[in-house]
């Protein structure tokens, strides 16, 4: 199942500036994020699902960029996002 609007709104709302806020770095990282997790759970099940492995890589390629942008631009934002997605161990 996709992530549903609420969902969206709720992620929207605590890393963006409002619930409507999609475009800011923080709540797109935010949201690819959610559908990074939700692709993962769905390849563990169906390994030879090949176009969802490839989506999730591009969408992982996507993140990595953004996260690569926010941290030329404000290493300590950068940091406190990692921090709240638990993206790192």
């Amino acid at each position: 199942m996709r992530v549903t609007t609420e969902e969206k709104e709720k992620i929207f709302k605590k890393f963006g500036k409002n619930a409507n806020d999609s475009g800011s770095v923080f709540s797109q990282v935010a949201l690819f994020t959610e559908r990074i997790k939700h692709l993962t759970g769905h390849l563990k099940e169906n390994r030879k699902d090949y176009s969802t492995q490839r989506s999730l890589q591009l969408m992982v390629g996507k993140r990595r960029k953004l996260l690569d942008y926010l941290k030329r631009k404000n290493i300590l934002e950068y940091r406190e996002l990692i921090k709240d997605l638990k993206l790192r161990k």
